[in-house]
């Protein structure tokens, strides 16, 4: 029987996203409207997929979008060497 090497990384709860934002003094609402974005944009792509709000939220915290939402994003795992 195969043992997986590296376990899958969930996807971070909404309530990680927020606070990890608050920390940079920023919110959702603030990442939409900077970007021209209604206000409560960002707010949904912590529920369902939107590829354009998760790379805005992602760079506010200097991360890759599949680093948040890693279940969103069917990318092989890259050696590591």
């Amino acid at each position: 029987m195969a043992v997986d090497p590296e376990p899958k990384k969930e996807d971070w709860h909404p309530a990680d996203v927020l606070a990890a934002l608050k920390k940079r003094g920023k919110t959702l609402s603030g990442v939409s409207r900077a970007h021209g974005y209604h206000p409560t944009a960002a707010g949904k792509a912590l529920k369902k997929p939107w590829p354009a709000l998760e790379a805005l939220i992602a760079a506010e915290l200097n991360l890759a979008p599949e680093d948040i939402w890693p279940g969103r994003y069917d990318i092989p795992h890259r050696s590591r060497g």
